[in-house]
C-alpha cells in the first residue's frame, strides 16, 4: 500500500514505525505532512508456556520494503530528505552478535517465559505487592518503576535466555531493542538511547540529561554490563547510513539516522502533547494514556509510573492498559467472523466498518451489556495477570451489534478507570484529552470516549500515523530544524467531540458497575487461573 502527498520545499524525514504485526514508513515534512507511505507485513510467532517471537531477519525485509514504498509513492529529490529515524514496539529484546546480526528470535512484549526468573529476582521478605521491600525500593528510587512479574520486559528477556538459553546468551554480544537492532542494521553503530533502555530495570533515570548503567541493579540481576549497548541521548544523531543502504534505498550518501524511540514514546509528540500535562490516549492493539511531566515519580500500587521521554531531559507518564482494539479484533475473528475472518451474507468490505455502523445504531449502554476487556489480565491501574475478559448481562434481545458497541464501551471504561487515578498521580485534572491510534478513525468510538471519560476528546489528523509523526518531529528538532514548543501548532486537530450530558447517567452507572465486577470476579478468577501469568 503506497500513498502520496508531496509539499514543495519542505524537508522530510524517513520515518519506520514497527508494531507486532506490521511495518509503517512514512516520509514526514517540517510541516507535519505526510507525503508518502508504504507498509508490510511482520508475524508473531506464539509458542507454547508463554513464548512469543518475532524474525528479525524478516523485520529488516519488512523495514526496506516499505521505506521502497514510501519513497516510491513520495517521489521526493534525496537531498530533500535529511535522516531517518525509527520507532517500535518496545520491551523487546533482540541478541546480536558482533557483527551485529540476529543470534536467534527476538522475545516480544507477549513472551512470559522470563517471569519465573523475574519473579525469583524480585522476591524476598517483607514483600509488597509481591516485591521485597528493599528490591523494590532500589528499583523505584533508581529506574522509577520495577520488572514485570511476568518477566515481559527486557529484564525478564535477558534472564530467560541466561537460564533457559544459555548457549544464546554466552555468543550475544549485546541484547537491543527494536529500534535499536534497525539502527545498528542501517549505520553499523550499535547504541541505545536514555528511552530505549528503559524497560530492563538496569539504569538510574533519576537526571534523564544523564542516564547511565547503575551497577548495583547490573549485579543484583546477574547481567553482564558488557551485553548492553552504551546509551546516548534521545536527541543523539547516531551515524550516516551505511553507503549499501543508502544505495538500495535511493537515499544520499550521507543521510542522517537519529536515534530512535519507542512507541508510546514517539506518539506522545505526534498527538501533539509536548507540554507538561497535555494529556492524550492511543487505542491501537493496546491502549494507554499519557503526558510529558517535568519530574520522576511512581506509583506501585496502580502500575502508573514515569519514564525517560523521546525529547531531552523530560518524562512522560507510563500508564498501559492493556488490549484494546485486540478486543474488537479478538470479537471480529474468533467470535463473530471466525471461518477465514468472512462475514457469510455480507458483501466482501471491512468489516470493522461493519462493526462500526452497527455499533451506531445501539443506545448508549449497550441494553445492559458490558465488557471487560481483559482478554489478557488487568494492567494499569491494577496489575492482575489472572483476571480475564467477560461479556456480562446479554439476554436473548444481544444482537452483533450490542456487542460491538459493549467492546468500544468496555475499552472506555477501562481507560475511564486508568484516567482517575492518572489525574492524581499529576495533580490534576485533564481538561481535554487527544485521541491517537486507529480507534480514532471511528466517530461512534470518538463518541463513546468523550461521554464516558466526560470530557471533550480531540481525534487528532494522522491519528493512525502519529507514532510515525511524532517520530519525525522529534527528529527535526534533533537536528535543529524544528523547536519542540512550536509541535502543538503543527499537529493538526481533525475533530473535537464534547461529552453530552443525556448519556451521563447510564454510563456513570454501568461505570461502577464495571468496577464492582472486577472487585467481585477478581477471588474466582485468581481460583480458575491458579498458574497462568497472560500478557
Amino acid at each position: 500500500m503506497v500513498t502520496s502527498n508531496v509539499m514543495p520545499q519542505d524537508s522530510y524525514v524517513l520515518a519506520i514505525d514497527m508494531g507486532s504485526s506490521s511495518v509503517k514508513a512514512t516520509l514526514v515534512s517540517d510541516s507535519g505532512e505526510l507525503a508518502g507511505a508504504g507498509i508490510a507485513s511482520v508475524d508473531t510467532l506464539l509458542l507454547p508456556g508463554g513464548g512469543a517471537e518475532h524474525d528479525p531477519e524478516q523485520w529488516w525485509s519488512a523495514v526496506m520494503a516499505a521505506a521502497k514504498s514510501a519513497l516510491a509513492a513520495a517521489a521526493v529529490p534525496a537531498e530533500r530528505i535529511l535522516a531517518l529515524v525509527s520507532t517500535t514496539q518496545w520491551a523487546v529484546t533482540v541478541p546480536v552478535d558482533r557483527g551485529g546480526r540476529a543470534i536467534a528470535n527476538a522475545l516480544s512484549w507477549m513472551d512470559t517465559r522470563g517471569g519465573r526468573y523475574s519473579r525469583a529476582a524480585s522476591d524476598g521478605w517483607p514483600k509488597v505487592e509481591g516485591y521485597a521491600v528493599a528490591k523494590l525500593w532500589r528499583w523505584v528510587r533508581l529506574t522509577g518503576a520495577a520488572p514485570n512479574h511476568s518477566g515481559v520486559d527486557g529484564f525478564g528477556h535477558i534472564l530467560f535466555f541466561k537460564h533457559e538459553r544459555p548457549d544464546v546468551y554466552g555468543r550475544a554480544d549485546k541484547f537491543l531493542e527494536p529500534m535499536d537492532y534497525l539502527n545498528l542494521r542501517l549505520t553499523g553503530r550499535c547504541a541505545a538511547s536514555y528511552s530505549t533502555i528503559f524497560p530492563y530495570w538496569l539504569t538510574d533515570n533519576r537526571d534523564p540529561n544523564r542516564i547511565d548503567y547503575h551497577p548495583g541493579l547490573l549485579r543484583a540481576a546477574g547481567i553482564d554490563r558488557s551485553k548492553m549497548p552504551d546509551l546516548l541521548p534521545v536527541n543523539a544523531v547516531l551515524g550516516e547510513l551505511k553507503p549499501e543502504v543508502a544505495a538500495e534505498l535511493g537515499l544520499a550518501a550521507g543521510t542522517r539516522v537519529v536515534m530512535g524511540s519507542g512507541d508510546s514514546h514517539s506518539a506522545t509528540i505526534g498527538a501533539g502533547c509536548v507540554r507538561d500535562y497535555d494529556g492524550y490516549f492511543c487505542i491501537g492493539t493496546t491502549a494507554w494514556l499519557s503526558c510529558h511531566v517535568p519530574w520522576k515519580k511512581t506509583d506501585v500500587a496502580h502500575s502508573i509510573a514515569t519514564m525517560p521521554a523521546a525529547l531531552p531531559g523530560r518524562y512522560i507518564v507510563s500508564a498501559e492498559q492493556g488490549t484494546a482494539g485486540r478486543c474488537l479484533e479478538f470479537l471480529k475473528n474468533n467470535i463473530l467472523f471466525p471461518v477465514n475472518g468472512h462475514a457469510e451474507g455480507l458483501p466482501s468490505q471491512d468489516l470493522y466498518g461493519v462493526l462500526n455502523a452497527e455499533a451506531a445504531q445501539v443506545e448508549p449502554g449497550s441494553d445492559g451489556l458490558i465488557f471487560t476487556p481483559w482478554i489478557n489480565g488487568v494492567l494499569a491501574p491494577r496489575e492482575d495477570h489472572y483476571t480475564r475478559s467477560a461479556f456480562f448481562n446479554q439476554s436473548a434481545r444481544t444482537t452483533r451489534a450490542h456487542y460491538a458497541r459493549a467492546v468500544m464501551e468496555g475499552v472506555a471504561f477501562n481507560l475511564r478507570w486508568l484516567k482517575g487515578h492518572v489525574e492524581k498521580f499529576i495533580q490534576r485534572p485533564f481538561a481535554q484529552l487527544n485521541f491517537i491510534g486507529g480507534g480514532a478513525t471511528s466517530d461512534v468510538w470518538c463518541q463513546i470516549q468523550a461521554d464516558i471519560l466526560g470530557c471533550p476528546v480531540r481525534r487528532i489528523a494522522h491519528a493512525r500515523n502519529a507514532n510515525a509523526a511524532g517520530a519525525a518531529l522529534a527528529a527535526f528538532s534533533a537536528l535543529g530544524k524544528l523547536r519542540v514548543e512550536d509541535i502543538p501548532a503543527i499537529v493538526k486537530v481533525a475533530e473535537t467531540y464534547q461529552p453530552e450530558d443525556k448519556h451521563r447517567w447510564i454510563y456513570d452507572q454501568q461505570f461502577r458497575e464495571f468496577l464492582e465486577f472486577y472487585r467481585r470476579m477478581k477471588p474466582i478468577y485468581k481460583r480458575l487461573n491458579p498458574v497462568v501469568h497472560p500478557v
